[in-house]
């Protein structure tokens, strides 16, 4: 499969990034690499609709001084486009994530290899930063976990790292299901079970606790579902949006029994945590 990169310029850099992400992640683009001067964004070649790209861009020109070039990036290019943009990163302290050809670090509690595949979730973005610091909260040892929009894998592989046990890992995407397996395999963790899929594949699966790092109209889509395979006081962490959807992403949580636990935000994307209630 093929992919579109679109080099980005913004001008102001902040906000405008964020704001053209969020919005271009709800048109199915799946990868965004921060430059000096904007970022890069990655779409499979079959789902790009030019002329919603094109609208998006012109909506937001009041807004930003936007410039932007494309083409088409083959598959056996990405490693090397991959290889030579990726930075280690760390969470908290406690996490270090980082690709294979990196050293092993010293003095960290999680040490997550990731080599993506097209896939979102390397940690660089500020909501793989908020999931992953919100889980290394919680208390998941010997508890079942759903990490749905898996990417690249690396909140179950962090979950597994953590104690929890079953894990299962959910994405529609292809290109994400062989990398989830992939990572897992690099990292020695083998108690993920991996689909490809959407929430159909919940149907009569219970978990203590739910990772849904997704665009915010897939959360609203699917909330019931979620809802629905969560045990009693179980938790659903939220991310993949803005500060201004939190409103709309609370009321729908309400409706289905949601209790508002906790909130975090980084640069104006922002991670919620629900308890399951029992009504």
């Amino acid at each position: 499969m093929n992919y579109i990169e679109f080099s980005i310029v913004v001008e102001p850099k902040e906000p405008g990034c964020d704001v053209l992400i969020a919005q271009l992640s709800e048109l199915d683009f799946e990868s965004f690499f921060e430059s000096e001067t904007g970022f890069s964004a990655y779409i499979q070649e079959n789902k790009f609709n030019e002329g919603k790209v094109k609208k998006l861009f012109l909506a937001n020109s009041d807004l930003f001084k936007i410039e932007y070039s494309s083409k088409i990036i083959q598959q056996q290019n990405w490693n090397k486009v991959w290889e030579s943009s990726f930075q280690p990163i760390t969470v908290e302290g406690k996490c270090f994530i980082r690709a294979p050809f990196h050293e092993a670090p010293k003095g960290f509690l999680y040490d997550v290899i990731i080599e993506p595949k097209m896939s979102f979730g390397t940690g660089h973005h500020n909501t793989t930063q908020l999931m992953i610091q919100k889980l290394m909260l919680l208390n998941v040892k010997k508890k079942s976990l759903l990490d749905m929009g898996c990417g690249t894998g690396v909140l179950a592989i962090v979950a597994s790292m953590m104690g929890a046990k079953p894990i299962t890992a959910v994405d529609t995407d292809e290109w994400s299901y062989e990398n989830t397996i992939e990572n897992l395999q690099r990292n020695n963790i083998n108690n993920v079970l991996v689909h490809k899929g959407d929430a159909r594949i919940l149907d009569g699966k219970i978990f203590h606790t739910i990772l849904a790092n997704i665009n915010k109209n897939v959360l609203l889509m699917d909330m019931k579902k979620y809802v629905e395979s969560l045990e009693i006081n179980g938790n659903l962490i939220l991310s993949g949006f803005f500060e201004t959807d939190v409103h709309e992403l609370s009321a729908k949580a309400q409706e289905f029994g949601l209790k508002l636990e906790g909130k975090a935000v980084n640069d104006q994307w922002t991670m919620l945590h629900f308890i399951k209630t029992n009504l």
